[in-house]
Formats: C-alpha cells, sequence, structure tokens
C-alpha cells in the first residue's frame, strides 16, 4: 500500500513538472511571437520611410539635414535588425524621433501639407506607428506575464534549471523622447 502511495505522489510530481515546463515553454513562445509582430511592423515602417523622403525631398530643400536624420536612423535600423531588444529598442525610439522632426517641418510647407502622397504617406506612417505601440504594448504584456511566471513559486525552483531566463522589456531610452514634438512657425 505504501508502494502505491509513494509511487502515486512521484507521479503527481512529475505531471506538476510537466504542467510547469509546458506553461513556461508556452509563456516563451508567447514572448517571441510578441516580438516578431514588433518586427514586422518595423519592417513596414523602414520600408514606407524612402517613399515619404522622397515625396518631401522636392518641397523641402532646406531641409536636408532633417531627411538626412530620418534617412541615417532608417538605415541604422535596418543594419541592426539582429541585434538585441535592447539595441534594437534604442535605435527605433531615435528613428522614432527623427519622423517626428520631419512631420514637424513639414507642417512649414502648405504645399506639402496638400500634396495627396505626403498625405497617404503620412496616414500610413501614423498608423504604423499606433500599430508599432500595439505592438510593443503587447510584447511588454508578454514579457511581464512570462517573466512574473517564471519568478513565482513553485516555477522559480525549476525555471533556471530548465533554462528560462528573464525578458527585457521594450523601453524609452531617451527621457526626450517621452516629451510632446514641438511645430513652431
Amino acid at each position: 500500500m505504501a508502494l502505491w502511495i509513494i509511487l502515486g505522489v512521484v507521479a503527481l510530481l512529475i505531471l506538476l513538472l510537466i504542467g510547469l515546463y509546458n506553461g513556461l515553454v508556452t509563456a516563451r513562445n508567447r514572448v517571441d511571437n510578441a516580438w516578431s509582430q514588433i518586427d514586422v511592423q518595423l519592417k513596414r515602417r523602414h520600408d514606407l520611410i524612402p517613399n515619404l523622403v522622397e515625396v518631401c525631398k522636392g518641397y523641402m530643400k532646406h531641409e536636408q539635414n532633417v531627411l538626412e536624420s530620418v534617412t541615417t536612423a532608417r538605415q541604422q535600423a535596418v543594419n541592426i535588425s539582429g541585434g538585441s531588444i535592447a539595441e534594437r529598442a534604442q535605435v527605433e525610439n531615435i528613428l522614432t524621433g527623427a519622423l517626428r522632426q520631419l512631420f514637424a517641418v513639414a507642417e512649414n510647407y502648405p504645399d506639402l501639407k496638400a500634396n495627396q502622397n505626403m498625405l497617404a504617406l503620412q496616414e500610413e506612417l501614423t498608423a504604423t506607428e499606433n500599430r508599432i505601440a500595439f505592438a510593443r504594448q503587447h510584447y511588454n504584456d508578454s514579457v511581464m506575464g512570462y517573466n512574473t511566471q517564471i519568478q513565482q513559486f513553485p516555477a522559480n525552483l525549476f525555471a533556471g534549471s530548465f533554462g528560462f531566463q528573464p525578458k527585457v522589456f521594450f523601453e524609452l531610452t531617451d527621457p526626450a523622447q517621452r516629451e510632446p514634438v514641438k511645430v513652431q512657425f
């Protein structure tokens, strides 16, 4: 009888470990999927930016430095595609700032503001920025859930030995990026 009780407890512990491991794998895969969604939206933004810059070039000859900063920031973002999440977040945040600066400067050009191509591209980029913001929020929610799961008892006893490490949040590193864009005429 004692043997059956011991076997039952061992079987219960094995089932508990299997459940913990599968839950951690699911949470880790949610984080990876959320990062992939950010990646998709960033690729979309990277594809739209050259078109936006080309439309603006004809109107904004005097604002060459703004166009160059957007182009440089985009190129850095494209080149760092294999970097860490923290590195990519920093580069993408620089690109976001450059785009904000471009839109603020574009407000000074009435013909550019009325140009249908500019309006369409601006709408696409605004929609993409909203998607990126949503994807970042979803990613951070997934990271929070995953990190909480690996830190809670009893998973915290086994997570490290199973190779589950905390994930990094997607954060703004420059406090200036939290400030609204100032449009001056």
